[in-house]
């Protein structure tokens, strides 16, 4: 069994980052339950980042990807990491490169992909989370 860990970098201590796997309630986001098997979560995260604008992105071994996100008006640069789960379970980890305070940029990046996997049709069962027992305690 892995150590959660060294799944995802941790966040730096500003806030301009946000993580499933963070320990603090500052940084923390939910894991993405997008389906109950490791392939077809990747391919539909796949699916969505193709989908959109101003995003390259790595498949990194069979459970992990990393996308860079581009604004449009500064072309800041935004890295998240996914990685997934043998039961499809994706943590997520979405970072500014630069500055201190991202205006919450990072958290509404990771929400609307949520949203947006949501709408993917899947064929098989979703996988659930219980987002209650999955907080950071403190």
């Amino acid at each position: 069994m892995s150590d959660d860990n060294n799944l995802l970098a941790p966040c730096p201590n500003s806030p301009n980052c946000v993580s499933s796997l963070s320990g603090s309630k500052d940084h923390w986001v939910a894991p993405l339950a997008v389906s109950d098997s490791r392939e077809t979560s990747l391919q539909r995260v796949q699916s969505v980042l193709d989908s959109l604008p101003r995003v390259e992105y790595d498949v990194v071994g069979q459970s992990r990807i990393q996308a860079r996100f581009k604004s449009l008006v500064l072309r800041f640069t935004d890295d998240v990491t996914f990685y997934v789960r043998e039961n499809g379970v994706v943590e997520v980890r979405s970072a500014s490169r630069v500055g201190y305070w991202d205006l919450g940029a990072n958290r509404r990046r990771v929400e609307s992909l949520r949203e947006q996997l949501a709408e993917t049709p899947s064929n098989d069962r979703s996988a659930q989370l219980d987002n209650e027992s999955a907080r950071p305690v403190g």
